[in-house]
């Protein structure tokens, strides 16, 4: 079925039951959109104030996602969304030019990736994860800096700064669209950083903050004697066949293949707006924001991530281990019943409970002209991509996310709305 709207098109496929859902793609159509509801089991996360949550997700809501991309707000200009799981086959886009196998840039999500090529190299016994920065990676902080263990920097609990703002400037679109193809190296984000003071004591609280992952990526070179982008292409990209899924180099402003073009709208000085084409970019953000993915590549690579075919049983383990630790200033981890607590696992994971009980785990990320979230079930009977085009960037497009990512699992309330 396609129908016109006013951003453009979206279109949609599915299929009912558990064979057609692994075998085929099929229109979706009323008939098949309904059908019973998937049983639901009741779990036990442990952890502070953890409220049970269902292990299975409610049907999908078809006609939810179709409405939401067929009503985009003025402030993003495309969409994609693949949800998959049992009888919950979905395929939308929503936009002028977003092809159905679009690229994009994943922003944060490409920690995920960062971390897992850590939990592969402790499994290896070449990085412990108690280990400290100060041991991998002599010099790189203060001599009078507390130790800041590996684990620390990929559950965000290291208290290490934010930054100086070299990288963002003021935060605002024109400043972004005029340095759009500034590449910053990682010791240069590093040295920025260090312009500020810690943030709070390693250990003791968990603060969402990027540069971890930048220290992280220089610990992976460190002890491979490797380039980042390689260790990620030998050890995950490649195996698992992601084709459409790389790490930029420092000189390469392009995605390479079909996707849609990213935009920013500029305020002039005389109070007009310009929309600013912002596709080419810098990949700066490196091993904490640079990669480049595709809806299926993503939900391959956490496909394989969650059901433990790239990690040996204990840093498995890490996967879904999230610290017991107070929530510093996480937007993500205020809403819920864990509001108030640490939200963010050792590979980078947010785990949340939508407003149906459902827990699920995943990652969302953002650069300029692009957010994604990849978010499913612990064992991934369902899984929901989001791939968004927003013109600002102080996350406008969120409740967007949020709305799609909820009715992929079937919850028909979003946090925050009635």
């Amino acid at each position: 079925m396609n129908t016109r709207t006013r951003t453009g098109r979206w279109s949609t496929l599915a299929a009912a039951g558990a064979l057609l859902a692994a075998a085929t793609v099929g229109v979706a159509t009323p008939a098949l959109a309904a059908g019973a509801s998937p049983a639901v089991t009741t779990v036990t996360v442990s952890g502070p104030s953890r409220a049970p949550a269902t292990a299975q997700p409610g049907p999908l809501d078809r006609e939810s996602l179709a409405a939401a991309l067929g009503s985009l707000p003025a402030g993003i200009t495309g969409a994609l969304v693949r949800v998959d799981g049992p009888g919950a086959r979905w395929r939308g886009t929503s936009g002028e030019e977003v092809p159905a196998n679009a690229r994009f840039r994943i922003g944060s999500v490409t920690k995920v990736f960062t971390a897992t090529v850590l939990l592969q190299l402790a499994a290896e016994g070449r990085v412990d994860l108690d280990g400290t920065v100060q041991h991998y990676l002599p010099g790189l902080l203060p001599a009078d800096y507390p130790a800041v263990t590996v684990r620390q920097l990929l559950n965000h609990t290291s208290g290490l700064p934010g930054g100086g703002g070299m990288t963002s400037g003021d935060g605002s679109t024109a400043w972004f669209a005029a340095h759009r193809a500034t590449y910053f190296s990682p010791r240069q984000v590093v040295a920025d950083m260090l312009t500020q003071p810690m943030n709070f004591a390693p250990g003791t609280a968990q603060q969402y903050n990027g540069n971890n992952y930048f220290v992280a990526a220089l610990v992976i070179e460190k002890v491979t004697g490797d380039d980042y982008a390689d260790q990620v292409r030998r050890r995950i990209t490649g195996p698992l066949g992601l084709h459409a899924t790389y790490v930029p180099a420092a000189d390469d402003l392009t995605i390479r293949g079909p996707h849609a073009a990213g935009y920013v709208d500029v305020r002039n000085a005389d109070g007009s707006t310009a929309r600013v084409d912002v596709t080419e970019q810098s990949p700066y953000p490196w091993a904490e924001g640079g990669m480049i993915s595709s809806a299926a590549d993503l939900e391959r690579f956490f496909d394989a991530l969650y059901r433990g075919r790239l990690l040996p049983p204990a840093q498995q383990a890490e996967v879904f281990a999230v610290p017991d630790v107070p929530n510093d200033h996480n937007k993500n981890c205020e809403i819920g019943p864990t509001a108030g607590h640490a939200c963010y696992s050792t590979a980078g994971l947010l785990r949340a409970v939508l407003p149906n009980g459902t827990e699920v785990w995943g990652k969302n990320g953002s650069r300029p002209g692009y957010t994604t979230g990849v978010f499913a079930t612990r064992d991934f009977s369902r899984s929901v991509v989001v791939g968004l085009n927003p013109t600002g960037i102080t996350g406008e497009e969120f409740p967007t996310l949020w709305k799609l990512v909820t009715a992929g699992f079937g919850s028909g309330q979003v946090y925050g709305q009635h």
